[in-house]
């Protein structure tokens, strides 16, 4: 009977299946719009009962990686913040948990809230959140535990097409709310103790000393910290555009190309000096005394990074390796990959969110495809040139998918750039440890000079027109096809075929995102929080009406929101950008888009106020058409005007509708806007279709919904059957305001923000009736996306 029994019981799938099953299980999660009810869990936890007692262990697997990607989101998002306390001061006890980035404007750290009050009363919350305190704050060390009045909100970032998910890296990072600390005498240092955190406090007085010894230093001194501990706030976003456009990104940010230098330097220098004892060798062999040395140098450098989820991933996979090294055991590379995937899943299942866990594994599974068991050409150049040629070909789908560009020469640079870091990595290590404890400083200045020198290499590479490619959004079947593509082109050279990889990769650089119908105006309203951006697209032409804000920070949206949306539909150019005016909130991107893509022409209300050679005056009376569409300003109609009032009005129509953008004119200006159409208004067919001239179906709302704009003679006049807010969620002057509000309602008019349906999309068609708006939240759901009010 037991022999029947062991003949009836399935064969046990291999760990490599199993592996396999629970990373898609971790993944399916992910995948969905919405994270299910706790319910939901319970009862597929209950349904895996069956199958484990039949032991069919690969839907048990796949369920399994479910629930565990399940317990880890539900831990960040299904005890939230509770919305009544958005904008209220609370009084917050907890740790700092992160080292604190401090900045020109701010410090801002990570903050586990231990407890929270709302006045006397204890409010049920407990999360870990991103603080910023602005305006002089006091030195902050990890570690300590505060007392600090705060306002918090949910975690909300900009959604829009093509641009990053900020709400995704949140959630990646387990942060359940944002805020910023008050001013307050709650305010003070509850105990100074680091705790389990002293790692991050002793990178902290490294950070410190860091910086003292290499003040006045170039770009390493940004440089050097991000490559010892993981530091990278000092790069700014133009020295990380060098690092994209030459594809060497990889080499800056602490991940498994650094772990793996410095295991390798460690394993083959332990290897050297203890074979060369015999009585050690007795003791352990070398290979395996080498690779426990490799590891531990590894933790040792993730410890350094602070164990950044990039450098847990690489500890991870070595340890896969160097343990199987030390046990004696022979791993598959592709065994040893999986095992290492699944292992990285196990720690932190929210890893599949980033993009370097893509990008890394992908890399390994390339390099093992396209170079495993394959006789190679003899000379150490040529297969380093097949390695990067290989990596470069089967990761451009990626990240064309992830970042809408990739570096046409990386290859290149690489294949110089990869073996010269190897070296220079070891050197920066040491001559760091040399400057820190023993005062000696010129190996470090000598390294800092070093690098100092290779980045100006890369930046003369990057300022090249051709360093980079940018392709626009694509369906998804050409991204298939591509994969399919890039596999077949890597394939053995005996595989028949293989130069269909070519046409499959054909549809990515021949296909074009989707363009207006001539006669038609797309029309979307960018989220760019508290401020205004629109990008009007007709068949052949693109016009940007405004650019968002520029914060202190530096932080602008020209490049963070809006020449990602370019991009991502495809246009390499703007034919004509309208400034309304020069308040930052409506210009601060203008730097930033104009660095990112050519901007053809620029008018503006206050021209002489904006840093743009050229910029002439939008004045009344000027029209033009493109591609079957009428473009008319209504305002200003001469230069007396100045600040809210100044701003250009644009009016867009096709033959079924038309646009309004008003910028920030106050009631003044529409009254007067009113007083100039009223004949036309008179002699309307319709009593309510507006006046002719400045009757619009879509209405973007002044001055971002404010009281002293979208008076209701104005809104009379325009008669919009859709008005459009844009506002940043929670901003503190409350726009749009609760009477612009009620009186768009009052009034049927339909209405959206930016705030709560982040980038609005609506077509002017040449003909029939205008559909209702897209908002990018909807269209883009995932369990992560915040969703206000619903």
């Amino acid at each position: 009977m037991a022999v029947l029994r062991r003949l009836a019981a399935p064969a046990a799938p291999p760990l490599t299946a199993l592996g396999l099953a629970f990373a898609l299980g971790v993944g399916a999660l992910y995948l969905l719009p919405a994270l299910p009810p706790r319910w939901a869990a319970w009862t597929l936890a209950a349904l895996l009962l069956p199958p484990a007692l039949l032991r069919r262990w690969l839907p048990v697997a796949a369920g399994a990686g479910l629930l565990w990607a399940y317990l880890h989101a539900c831990a960040v998002l299904c005890a939230p913040l509770p919305a009544d306390l958005m904008g209220r001061t609370l009084i917050a006890d907890g740790q700092v948990v992160s080292v604190p980035d401090t900045g020109e404007t701010a410090t801002r750290f990570l903050f586990r809230i231990a407890g929270l009050r709302l006045g006397d009363e204890t409010v049920d919350y407990r999360g870990l959140v991103r603080l910023s305190w602005y305006r002089d704050p006091p030195p902050i060390a990890a570690g300590e535990r505060w007392r600090l009045a705060v306002r918090l909100k949910p975690p909300h970032g900009f959604a829009n097409p093509g641009g990053f998910d900020y709400e995704r890296w949140l959630f990646q990072q387990g942060i359940s709310a944002t805020g910023h600390v008050r001013e307050d005498d709650a305010n003070r240092l509850l105990d100074p103790g680091a705790g389990h955190l002293a790692l991050d406090r002793w990178r902290q007085r490294l950070r410190e000393r860091l910086a003292e010894t290499l003040d006045g230093a170039g770009v390493a001194r940004a440089l050097i910290p991000a490559l010892v501990i993981g530091d990278r706030g000092g790069l700014t976003p133009g020295q990380w555009e060098v690092f994209a456009r030459t594809g060497t990104s990889h080499l800056i940010a602490i991940s498994g190309l650094h772990v793996g230098l410095v295991a390798g330097f460690v394993f083959f220098l332990a290897h050297w000096a203890w074979a060369r004892s015999v009585r050690l060798t007795h003791r352990l062999a070398a290979p395996r005394a080498a690779a426990l040395a490799a590891l531990g140098a590894a933790a040792g450098y993730a410890a350094l990074a602070g164990f950044a989820i990039s450098t847990q991933r690489a500890l991870v996979m070595l340890a896969v390796l160097m343990l199987a090294l030390v046990a004696g055991r022979t791993l598959r590379p592709a065994g040893a990959l999986i095992l290492a995937l699944t292992a990285v899943l196990l720690l932190d299942p929210a890893s599949v969110l980033s993009y370097g866990f893509w990008l890394s594994f992908g890399a390994v599974a390339v390099l093992l495809y396209a170079l495993g068991r394959r006789l190679a050409p003899p000379g150490l150049v040529w297969g380093w040139g097949r390695a990067q040629w290989a990596v470069a070909l089967g990761l451009l789908p990626l990240l064309l998918v992830f970042f809408g560009r990739a570096s046409l020469a990386a290859p290149l640079v690489n294949l110089v750039a990869v073996p010269l870091f190897t070296v220079l990595l070891p050197l920066v290590l040491i001559a760091a440890a040399l400057s820190l404890l023993t005062g000696w400083t010129l190996p470090l200045s000598s390294v800092a000079w070093l690098l100092d020198q290779g980045y100006a290499g890369l930046a003369w590479v990057a300022a090249s027109p051709m360093a980079s490619v940018t392709l626009g959004g694509r369906p998804d079947w050409v991204w298939l096809a591509a994969f399919a593509g890039v596999l077949l082109l890597l394939a053995p050279r005996g595989l028949p075929g293989r130069w269909l990889g070519t046409v499959l990769l054909l549809p990515l650089l021949l296909m074009r995102p989707p363009l207006p119908p001539p006669g038609t105006a797309w029309l979307t309203l960018l989220d760019v929080g508290q401020g205004l951006s629109a990008v009007v697209r007709t068949h052949a032409h693109t016009l940007v009406y405004d650019l968002g804000p520029r914060f202190p920070s530096g932080f602008e949206t020209g490049s963070a929101v809006v020449a990602p949306f370019l991009r991502e539909a495809g246009v390499r150019r703007v034919d004509r950008l309208v400034a309304s005016h020069a308040d930052q909130d409506h210009v601060g991107g203008l730097s930033g888009l104009s660095a990112a893509l050519p901007v053809a022409d620029v008018i503006s209300g206050e021209p002489a106020d904006l840093d743009a050679a050229g910029a002439r005056p939008c004045r009344a009376g000027q029209h033009w058409q493109w591609d079957g569409v009428r473009f008319d300003v209504l305002h200003p109609d001469h230069g007396g005007y100045a600040g809210n009032d100044a701003s250009c009005v644009l009016r867009v129509s096709t033959g079924a509708g038309a646009l309004l953008l008003t910028g920030d004119v106050e009631q003044d200006v529409e009254a007067m806007l009113v007083e100039r159409h009223r004949a036309g208004c008179a002699l309307a067919s319709e009593p309510d279709s507006g006046c002719p001239g400045l009757a619009a179906d879509i209405l973007i709302a002044a001055h971002h919904g404010s009281a002293t704009s979208s008076g209701l003679a104005f809104l009379r006049a325009v008669a919009p059957s859709l008005m459009l807010y844009s506002a940043g969620f929670g901003n503190r002057w409350g726009f749009p305001s609760a009477e612009v509000r009620a009186r768009v309602q009052a009034l049927g008019i339909a209405s959206a923000d930016t705030a709560a349906g982040g980038a609005l999309r609506i077509d002017l068609p040449a003909s029939g009736d205008l559909a209702p708006p897209i908002r990018q939240r909807d269209a883009d759901r995932r369990i992560w996306r915040h969703r206000p009010g619903r």
